[in-house]
């Protein structure tokens, strides 16, 4: 029987942040939550999460930050149009056509391939689905704020304190939605990435 959703929002590298929380289906309410930095962190959590078995799991696919040298670069990746016809090719040098990041994956697939319940997301198309997408910059402060309020008033996360709360946490609150959305079988798989179906609400 099904008891958590579990959302991890997976940082690109291990200097940037990565958000876990746990949900309680039955009472809707949050009973966990915490910021990762290594790999071994997280393989470390689901080591020692004792309801593995009876959780669904959704983890976020970071975009891929090895490319070019260049913040325009980094910074314009993720809005090109890669390969999308016969008239655009682009070289795929240091890994300019890669948008999403391979860190996690082998932990995820052998996850898997132990039962449990797992799939991959992406935060920004989830968000949109959920109507927790604002016009502010990704991640900024006005971003943070907008995404916290909101899931604090519309989907009644009243454990959210009022205090500003890092925006890895708030992703991973958003996994735990989609996770409970496809309890309910309100997702579907829209692609799949290293063997893992990403799936988003219908």
């Amino acid at each position: 029987m099904i008891t958590h959703a579990v959302g991890l929002s997976l940082g690109a590298a291990s200097s940037i942040e990565s958000g876990v929380a746990v949900r309680e289906i039955s009472s809707g309410k949050l009973i966990y939550l915490d910021k990762l930095f290594s790999m071994n962190d997280i393989a470390l959590f689901f080591e020692n999460y004792p309801s593995l078995d009876n959780s669904v799991i959704c983890v976020s696919i970071p975009w891929d930050n090895a490319m070019l040298d260049g913040k325009w670069r980094v910074l314009s990746k993720p809005y090109q149009l890669i390969n999308s016809s016969k008239y655009t090719h682009f070289a795929n040098s240091n890994n300019w056509t890669q948008r999403f990041s391979n860190r996690g994956s082998d932990l995820f697939k052998e996850l898997k391939e132990n039962g449990t319940d797992i799939s991959r997301f992406e935060i920004y198309l989830t968000r949109q689905k959920l109507n927790l997408y604002s016009n502010y910059k990704e991640r900024s402060s006005a971003d943070c704020k907008f995404l916290q309020n909101t899931l604090k008033v519309e989907y009644g996360f009243e454990e959210i304190p009022a205090n500003m709360m890092p925006a890895a946490q708030l992703e991973a609150i958003t996994g735990t939605l989609l996770a409970s959305a496809k309890l309910k079988n309100q997702t579907k798989t829209i692609f799949e990435f290293n063997n893992l179906d990403v799936i988003n609400v219908i």
